[in-house]
């Protein structure tokens, strides 16, 4: 990596001290997210306005420095990690929100956590639907630049289906504002549309305005159990071939549930069970009526069940799915993570081709996620110091990649591309669209100075020795997985 040392100290000129922070702690913070891959930028951008964003984007491109962008450093795939050094602008400190009851919007500023959202919303009668795993930790931010699904997303869509304006800067420094707060805007290109989602590469927000929704005034929560894995996805199918539209229909198969426990340090069913997890909500006098149509369907498919119309009770049934994705490392120290998008009828082909590869190779592949729009996150589990475990799992994931798009399906739903899955781009798309897409980024960002080295580029992760570090999410690990 290049040294930016003069670069920095321009930018420390014109933003000052106080916004402009090169100290060892501050630096190894930002350099990594939950990826845990560590690439120390030069200086950490703490913007005290958004005219500090610009100015930081003018300069970055003057001295050529890359620019990451970063909010709590919850994803997945490494799109917040500074793999070119350079400057990290860090909106950790930016966390504005306003209701505007009469219009149903929020505005926000990136650092937001994104359950924030939704409580401060909750005294005007109004939420926000989108509900990443990690809601309690994840910044706006973070959910627009990946376009971030969630728990809730089979009825209420995904983080652009919220998104009405959205105001920043372009990767030159110039400032821009797409949409506006109105629910109709058709004036020029959708450029709005193109921010969500790009991952932090083709611009940099510094305001959004959200659509808000009416508060469910009821809901009703069911954990099922079934006797094994393929009996539950087979459910879930059904279920949506019912016409029955819950919020949540969450997926974890026996070994996710077993290791959820284990972490949980609780059971949720005597017997070892696939489960499913769904929620239905809405106004008072429709959610019992849906309630029971669900009742009837667990009746007749699940071998027990769990229900509740209790909010706190709701919660811990919902544990189950709120620890799993921590409990993976139960079964090894590292994992590849995909969340892997089929069609429902090819839920089976694509759990028949996971428990092929643990076969064949040894390594566990624990499956859970959203069975209700078929999002499902698949994981190779392998311990990092054999060598051996390593090259396998690289060739399994890959693998993993070419069965899904062969099923008619997607590399990633909801974590974006980042540097984790760069390397399976190739898969998915053909070169005439990586092209085009390349020819957008060359376009916005003619000195590739946002996310330098990330989407295009191959990188393989499982060549970097990953920090030892606890994140806030996570819990001390017990030693086995039931």
């Amino acid at each position: 990596m290049e040294n930016f040392y003069a670069a920095t100290r321009a930018l420390r000129d014109a933003l000052g001290d106080e916004a402009v922070r090169t100290d060892d702690g501050t630096r190894f913070a930002a350099s990594f997210d939950n990826t845990k891959i560590s690439f120390l930028p030069e200086a950490v951008v703490f913007p005290r306005s958004d005219d500090d964003v610009g100015a930081t984007l003018r300069l970055a491109n003057e001295h050529g420095v890359p620019v990451t962008v970063r909010g709590a450093g919850t994803g997945t795939v490494g799109a917040a990690t500074p793999v070119r050094g350079g400057w990290v602008i860090s909106f950790a400190e930016r966390t504005r929100c306003e209701i505007d009851a009469d219009a149903a919007t929020a505005t926000v500023e990136p650092g937001v956590v994104t359950a924030r959202i939704s409580e401060a919303a909750a005294p005007f009668g109004l939420f926000y639907p989108p509900d990443p795993a990690s809601v309690k930790h994840c910044t706006i931010g973070g959910n627009i630049a990946t376009n971030a699904g969630g728990l809730r997303a089979a009825k209420y869509g995904v983080t652009r289906d919220y998104v009405l304006a959205l105001e920043g800067f372009l990767p030159t420094g110039e400032k821009a504002r797409w949409g506006g707060a109105v629910r109709k805007f058709v004036s020029g290109y959708n450029m709005r549309d193109l921010w969500i989602g790009s991952e932090g590469t083709l611009g940099v927000v510094t305001r959004a305005v959200l659509r808000l929704v009416p508060l469910p005034e009821a809901r009703h929560t069911f954990l099922c159990a079934f006797a094994d894995d393929a009996s539950a996805l087979r459910a879930a199918a059904e279920l949506t071939r019912e016409r029955v539209v819950p919020s949540v229909c969450e997926f974890l198969d026996t070994l996710s549930v077993g290791c959820a426990e284990t972490y949980a340090e609780k059971k949720f069913f005597e017997k070892k069970s696939a489960v499913l997890l769904v929620e239905t909500d809405g106004d008072a006098r429709s959610v019992p009526a849906q309630a029971e149509r669900v009742r009837a369907w667990a009746r007749s498919r699940a071998t027990e069940f769990r229900e509740t119309a209790d909010a706190a009770e709701a919660e811990t049934l919902w544990e189950v799915r709120r620890v799993c994705s921590q409990a993976m490392f139960l079964l090894a120290d590292s994992k590849l993570n995909e969340d892997v998008v089929v069609p429902a009828k090819n839920f089976i082909p694509l759990l028949e081709a996971m428990r092929k590869i643990t076969a064949e190779t040894g390594l566990e592949t624990p499956i859970f996620g959203h069975a209700a729009d078929g999002n499902l996150h698949v994981h190779v589990m392998y311990r990092r110091a054999d060598a051996r475990e390593r090259e396998t799992a690289q060739a399994a994931i890959r693998r993993v990649m070419e069965t899904v798009v062969a099923l008619g399906g997607v590399i990633t739903g909801e974590h974006g591309i980042g540097l984790a899955k760069s390397p399976f781009l190739a898969i998915q798309h053909t070169p005439a669209e990586i092209a085009a897409m390349r020819a957008v980024k060359a376009a916005l960002d003619p000195n590739d100075v946002l996310g330098r080295g990330k989407i295009f580029e191959p990188f393989n992760v499982w060549e970097h020795e990953p920090v030892a570090v606890r994140l806030p999410w996570e819990k001390p690990r017990p030693t086995r997985c039931r």
